[in-house]
Protein backbone atom coordinates (compact mmCIF):
# COMPACT_ATOMS: atom_id res chain seq x y z
CA UNK A 1 0.00 0.00 0.00
CA UNK A 2 1.55 3.42 -0.75
CA UNK A 3 1.34 6.28 1.32
CA UNK A 4 -0.96 8.15 -0.14
CA UNK A 5 -3.60 5.61 0.12
CA UNK A 6 -3.05 4.77 3.48
CA UNK A 7 -3.89 8.20 4.22
CA UNK A 8 -7.00 8.59 2.35
CA UNK A 9 -7.95 5.56 5.30
CA UNK A 10 -7.04 7.95 8.02
CA UNK A 11 -8.58 10.27 6.31
CA UNK A 12 -12.04 8.28 5.93
CA UNK A 13 -11.52 6.77 9.90
CA UNK A 14 -11.26 10.74 11.29
CA UNK A 15 -14.51 11.75 8.78
CA UNK A 16 -16.80 8.63 10.61
CA UNK A 17 -15.37 9.09 13.47
CA UNK A 18 -16.78 12.69 13.59
CA UNK A 19 -19.65 12.30 11.99
CA UNK A 20 -21.20 9.01 13.24
CA UNK A 21 -19.18 8.19 16.51
CA UNK A 22 -18.84 11.54 18.38
CA UNK A 23 -21.48 13.12 17.37
CA UNK A 24 -23.42 10.03 19.31
CA UNK A 25 -21.13 10.34 22.03
CA UNK A 26 -22.71 11.04 25.81
CA UNK A 27 -25.95 11.57 23.73
CA UNK A 28 -27.30 7.53 23.98
CA UNK A 29 -30.59 6.34 25.06
CA UNK A 30 -31.66 3.46 26.73
CA UNK A 31 -32.74 1.27 23.61
CA UNK A 32 -29.38 2.48 21.30
CA UNK A 33 -27.73 0.05 23.32
CA UNK A 34 -28.44 -3.56 23.51
CA UNK A 35 -26.10 -6.47 24.07
CA UNK A 36 -25.05 -9.60 21.28
CA UNK A 37 -23.19 -12.60 22.85
CA UNK A 38 -23.58 -11.62 26.50
CA UNK A 39 -23.71 -9.14 29.02
CA UNK A 40 -20.08 -8.14 27.89
CA UNK A 41 -20.45 -7.97 24.12
CA UNK A 42 -22.63 -4.40 24.14
CA UNK A 43 -23.30 -3.03 20.84
CA UNK A 44 -24.47 0.74 19.71
CA UNK A 45 -26.53 2.56 16.96
CA UNK A 46 -23.57 4.16 16.76
CA UNK A 47 -21.18 1.18 16.08
CA UNK A 48 -23.81 0.12 13.52
CA UNK A 49 -23.79 3.13 11.49
CA UNK A 50 -20.11 3.91 12.05
CA UNK A 51 -19.31 0.59 10.37
CA UNK A 52 -22.12 1.26 7.62
CA UNK A 53 -20.39 4.29 6.07
CA UNK A 54 -16.80 2.67 6.54
CA UNK A 55 -17.77 -0.26 4.40
CA UNK A 56 -18.80 2.52 1.73
CA UNK A 57 -16.06 4.83 2.05
CA UNK A 58 -13.62 1.80 1.41
CA UNK A 59 -15.64 0.13 -1.30
CA UNK A 60 -14.84 4.17 -2.97
CA UNK A 61 -11.50 3.90 -2.07
CA UNK A 62 -10.49 0.34 -3.11
CA UNK A 63 -13.30 -0.55 -5.09
CA UNK A 64 -11.57 -4.50 -6.06
CA UNK A 65 -11.58 -5.36 -2.49
CA UNK A 66 -13.88 -7.10 -0.23
CA UNK A 67 -14.99 -5.48 3.78
CA UNK A 68 -16.16 -7.20 6.70
CA UNK A 69 -16.76 -5.66 9.44
CA UNK A 70 -17.55 -6.95 13.78
CA UNK A 71 -21.53 -5.95 12.94
CA UNK A 72 -21.67 -7.41 9.68
CA UNK A 73 -20.32 -11.13 11.17
CA UNK A 74 -22.54 -10.74 14.21
CA UNK A 75 -25.13 -10.48 12.04
CA UNK A 76 -24.22 -13.22 9.56
CA UNK A 77 -23.67 -11.19 6.74
CA UNK A 78 -20.02 -11.89 6.80
CA UNK A 79 -17.70 -14.84 8.01
CA UNK A 80 -14.56 -14.38 9.62
CA UNK A 81 -12.95 -17.42 6.97
CA UNK A 82 -12.99 -14.62 4.06
CA UNK A 83 -9.90 -13.64 5.37
CA UNK A 84 -8.37 -16.67 4.69
CA UNK A 85 -9.17 -17.18 0.96
CA UNK A 86 -7.42 -15.67 -2.20
CA UNK A 87 -8.17 -11.83 -2.39
CA UNK A 88 -7.70 -8.44 -0.31
CA UNK A 89 -10.23 -8.00 2.55
CA UNK A 90 -10.49 -4.77 4.82
CA UNK A 91 -11.16 -5.30 8.42
CA UNK A 92 -13.51 -3.14 10.69
CA UNK A 93 -13.99 -2.91 14.41
CA UNK A 94 -15.94 0.70 14.09
CA UNK A 95 -15.75 1.41 17.57
CA UNK A 96 -13.14 -0.87 19.33
CA UNK A 97 -14.03 -0.23 23.34
CA UNK A 98 -17.64 0.02 22.72
CA UNK A 99 -18.50 -0.52 26.55
CA UNK A 100 -16.31 2.64 27.25
CA UNK A 101 -18.01 4.43 24.53
CA UNK A 102 -21.42 3.50 26.19
CA UNK A 103 -20.05 4.37 29.47
CA UNK A 104 -19.19 7.47 28.36
CA UNK A 105 -16.00 6.82 29.13
CA UNK A 106 -13.71 8.64 26.34
CA UNK A 107 -11.12 5.83 25.98
CA UNK A 108 -12.11 4.29 22.74
CA UNK A 109 -10.85 3.96 19.21
CA UNK A 110 -11.65 3.25 14.98
CA UNK A 111 -9.78 0.37 13.94
CA UNK A 112 -9.28 -1.05 10.24
CA UNK A 113 -6.49 -3.82 8.81
CA UNK A 114 -6.18 -4.88 5.34
CA UNK A 115 -5.29 -8.66 4.61
CA UNK A 116 -4.80 -10.93 2.04
CA UNK A 117 -4.96 -14.71 2.24
CA UNK A 118 -4.20 -14.17 6.23
CA UNK A 119 -1.11 -11.49 6.09
CA UNK A 120 -1.86 -8.21 7.29
CA UNK A 121 -0.79 -5.99 4.84
CA UNK A 122 -2.08 -2.94 6.49
CA UNK A 123 -3.38 -1.58 9.86
CA UNK A 124 -4.61 1.81 11.26
CA UNK A 125 -6.31 2.75 14.51
CA UNK A 126 -7.37 6.02 15.24
CA UNK A 127 -7.94 7.77 18.26
CA UNK A 128 -10.91 10.04 17.74
CA UNK A 129 -10.15 12.42 20.91
CA UNK A 130 -6.55 12.85 20.33
CA UNK A 131 -7.47 13.41 16.54
CA UNK A 132 -4.23 11.09 15.60
CA UNK A 133 -3.75 7.42 14.12
CA UNK A 134 -1.47 4.93 14.75
CA UNK A 135 -0.10 3.23 11.07
CA UNK A 136 1.83 0.11 10.35
CA UNK A 137 2.80 -1.04 6.82
CA UNK A 138 4.30 -4.63 6.52
CA UNK A 139 7.31 -3.82 5.86
CA UNK A 140 7.79 -0.21 5.93
CA UNK A 141 7.43 0.31 9.95
CA UNK A 142 4.60 2.10 12.11
CA UNK A 143 4.37 5.76 13.00
CA UNK A 144 2.06 8.12 14.83
CA UNK A 145 -0.03 10.44 12.28
CA UNK A 146 -1.39 13.83 13.83
CA UNK A 147 -4.20 15.62 12.44
CA UNK A 148 -1.93 18.36 10.79
CA UNK A 149 0.28 15.28 8.90
CA UNK A 150 2.85 15.44 10.98
CA UNK A 151 4.56 11.88 11.93
CA UNK A 152 6.56 9.89 14.68
CA UNK A 153 7.85 6.82 14.29
CA UNK A 154 6.54 4.30 16.76
CA UNK A 155 9.15 1.77 18.92
CA UNK A 156 8.82 -0.87 21.33
CA UNK A 157 9.96 -0.49 24.85
CA UNK A 158 13.38 -1.78 25.17
CA UNK A 159 13.21 -5.21 26.80
CA UNK A 160 13.41 -5.49 30.76
CA UNK A 161 13.46 -8.28 33.57
CA UNK A 162 9.85 -9.60 34.05
CA UNK A 163 9.83 -8.36 37.72
CA UNK A 164 9.68 -4.69 36.09
CA UNK A 165 7.49 -4.97 33.03
CA UNK A 166 4.01 -3.22 33.00
CA UNK A 167 1.04 -4.20 30.50
CA UNK A 168 -2.07 -4.92 30.24
CA UNK A 169 -4.16 -8.42 30.67
CA UNK A 170 -7.37 -9.14 29.21
CA UNK A 171 -7.75 -12.31 31.53
CA UNK A 172 -11.78 -12.07 31.79
CA UNK A 173 -12.58 -14.40 28.98
CA UNK A 174 -10.35 -17.08 30.35
CA UNK A 175 -11.64 -20.31 30.87
CA UNK A 176 -10.65 -22.86 34.26
CA UNK A 177 -8.05 -23.88 34.88
CA UNK A 178 -6.17 -21.15 32.74
CA UNK A 179 -7.76 -18.07 33.77
CA UNK A 180 -6.73 -19.30 37.46
CA UNK A 181 -3.40 -19.99 36.50
CA UNK A 182 -2.75 -16.50 35.18
CA UNK A 183 -4.28 -15.18 37.97
CA UNK A 184 -2.06 -16.48 40.32
CA UNK A 185 0.72 -15.28 38.22
CA UNK A 186 0.36 -11.74 37.67
CA UNK A 187 1.88 -10.20 40.88
CA UNK A 188 5.02 -11.29 39.15
CA UNK A 189 4.96 -8.27 36.80
CA UNK A 190 5.66 -4.78 38.32
CA UNK A 191 1.69 -3.66 37.11
CA UNK A 192 -0.76 -5.17 35.11
CA UNK A 193 -4.19 -3.07 33.98
CA UNK A 194 -7.50 -3.73 31.45
CA UNK A 195 -8.36 -0.42 29.55
CA UNK A 196 -11.22 -2.53 28.00
CA UNK A 197 -10.10 -1.30 24.66
CA UNK A 198 -7.05 -2.91 22.77
CA UNK A 199 -7.46 0.01 20.67
CA UNK A 200 -5.54 2.00 23.29
CA UNK A 201 -3.55 -0.87 24.55
CA UNK A 202 -2.15 -1.44 21.34
CA UNK A 203 -1.21 1.79 20.56
CA UNK A 204 0.52 1.92 24.37
CA UNK A 205 2.28 -0.93 23.34
CA UNK A 206 3.71 -0.02 20.00
CA UNK A 207 4.74 3.07 21.05
CA UNK A 208 6.73 1.84 24.34
CA UNK A 209 4.51 3.04 27.04
CA UNK A 210 4.16 -0.45 28.15
CA UNK A 211 6.00 -4.35 27.88
CA UNK A 212 3.65 -6.76 27.73
CA UNK A 213 0.05 -7.74 26.56
CA UNK A 214 -2.26 -10.86 27.05
CA UNK A 215 -5.42 -11.48 25.30
CA UNK A 216 -7.56 -14.71 25.61
CA UNK A 217 -10.28 -13.85 22.98
CA UNK A 218 -9.11 -13.20 19.29
CA UNK A 219 -11.15 -12.13 16.84
CA UNK A 220 -9.94 -10.47 14.01
CA UNK A 221 -11.00 -6.73 14.52
CA UNK A 222 -9.34 -6.22 17.57
CA UNK A 223 -6.19 -7.82 16.95
CA UNK A 224 -5.24 -7.79 13.05
CA UNK A 225 -4.44 -4.06 13.27
CA UNK A 226 -2.68 -3.77 16.48
CA UNK A 227 -0.40 -6.73 16.14
CA UNK A 228 1.16 -5.59 12.59
CA UNK A 229 1.46 -1.80 14.34
CA UNK A 230 3.37 -4.12 17.26
CA UNK A 231 5.12 -5.84 14.64
CA UNK A 232 6.54 -3.05 12.95
CA UNK A 233 7.55 -1.07 15.99
CA UNK A 234 10.07 -3.94 16.58
CA UNK A 235 7.46 -5.91 18.83
CA UNK A 236 7.23 -9.92 19.12
CA UNK A 237 3.90 -11.83 18.72
CA UNK A 238 2.62 -15.30 19.63
CA UNK A 239 -0.23 -17.92 20.51
CA UNK A 240 0.10 -19.36 24.02
CA UNK A 241 1.49 -22.32 22.10
CA UNK A 242 3.79 -20.30 20.40
CA UNK A 243 2.66 -20.50 16.92
CA UNK A 244 2.21 -17.11 14.76
CA UNK A 245 -0.86 -14.70 15.11
CA UNK A 246 -3.16 -15.25 11.91
CA UNK A 247 -6.74 -13.30 11.34
CA UNK A 248 -8.22 -15.66 10.63
CA UNK A 249 -8.00 -17.93 14.02
CA UNK A 250 -9.65 -16.90 16.51
CA UNK A 251 -8.53 -19.65 19.78
CA UNK A 252 -5.14 -20.13 21.24
CA UNK A 253 -4.87 -16.72 22.98
CA UNK A 254 -1.91 -14.03 22.41
CA UNK A 255 0.97 -12.63 24.40
CA UNK A 256 2.75 -9.54 23.19
CA UNK A 257 5.78 -8.83 24.27
CA UNK A 258 9.18 -6.43 22.98
CA UNK A 259 10.99 -9.41 21.51
CA UNK A 260 11.59 -13.04 21.55
CA UNK A 261 13.26 -13.81 24.55
CA UNK A 262 11.15 -11.48 26.45
CA UNK A 263 7.95 -13.47 25.45
CA UNK A 264 9.57 -16.85 26.44
CA UNK A 265 10.36 -15.09 29.86
CA UNK A 266 6.40 -13.99 30.17
CA UNK A 267 5.28 -17.43 28.76
CA UNK A 268 7.31 -19.33 31.79
CA UNK A 269 6.18 -16.69 34.17
CA UNK A 270 2.71 -16.91 33.06
CA UNK A 271 1.79 -19.84 31.19
CA UNK A 272 3.74 -22.84 31.93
Amino acid sequence: MRECEAQSVVDLLRHVARTEILSRFKKLAPGDVRTKAGPLDPVTVADEAAEAALMAGLHRLFPGDDVIGEEAVASGAARIERLAEPGRVWILDPIDGTANFASELPLFGVMASLVQEDEILAGFIYDPFGDDCAVALKGQGAWLVAADGTRRRMRVAPPVPVNEMVGSMSWRFMQEPLRTHVLHRLNKLAAVTDYRCAAHQYRMLASGHCHVQMFRKLLPWDHAAGVLLHREAGGYARHFDGTEYLPSETDGGLLLAPDEASWNALADTLLR
